[in-house]
């Protein structure tokens, strides 16, 4: 997967059938680069080797990373640890547009603070335009509407998280194409390891 660190931009699409509130279509929370807050419990050291044992299955197929489905439910369930509750802050910034939009017969421009962060909302007067930014607690941009559709943005630990899922991955792909058996490659990353370690005692 490619991160884009220049605006941290996903997508930007209009998304059908997944539900609306106020009027405005919710973003496919399932879809695979649509990232929101999930702990599932798996340790770093069993996700490592899930992304090396993926790697090897990739090459085996002559795949590689986002070209492989199995590639990026990874890169979902990696990346969703660390993610902020886009789907809880998306969902309850547009019941506070809504709210607003009925009490007010004019164009807005207003800051409504939510639990999880805020919501910056527009209503340009021209044709019904609207734009909607939506933040998180930590002030980082994690979504906006317009009536062009949905564009996610990539957090700070996001995109960390998946720069180090790319960098064990890319590791483990380049290990399948010397033929370093996936059991060696995982057992000199653990002699790597012990070796460090013991120079540093």
């Amino acid at each position: 997967m490619q991160v884009d660190l220049s605006n941290g931009s996903l997508q930007n699409r209009i998304f059908s059938g997944t539900g609306s509130i106020g009027g405005i279509s919710l973003p496919d929370f399932k879809d695979p680069y649509v990232f929101s807050r999930q702990k599932s419990g798996v340790s770093d050291e069993a996700y490592r080797e899930r992304i090396r044992e993926q790697a090897y299955q990739d090459f085996a197929k002559g795949q590689f990373q986002n070209r492989s489905e199995g590639f990026n439910r990874l890169m979902k369930s990696y990346t969703s640890e660390v993610s902020p509750d886009r789907k809880g802050i998306i969902s309850s910034g547009l019941k506070a547009v809504s709210r607003s939009r009925q009490n007010v017969w004019k164009p807005i421009d207003f800051v409504a603070t939510l639990l999880e962060g805020k919501v910056k909302y527009q209503k340009l007067p021209s044709d019904n335009n609207e734009y909607v930014e939506f933040y998180d607690k930590n002030g980082e941009m994690v979504a906006t509407y317009s009536n062009n559709g949905w564009t996610m943005y990539t957090t700070s630990a996001e995109a960390s998280r998946q720069t180090q899922m790319c960098a064990i991955y890319n590791e483990a792909w380049g290990n399948a194409k010397r033929g370093i058996p996936l059991a060696v490659e995982g057992a000199v990353d653990a002699e790597d390891t012990q070796i460090h370690f013991d120079a540093r005692a």
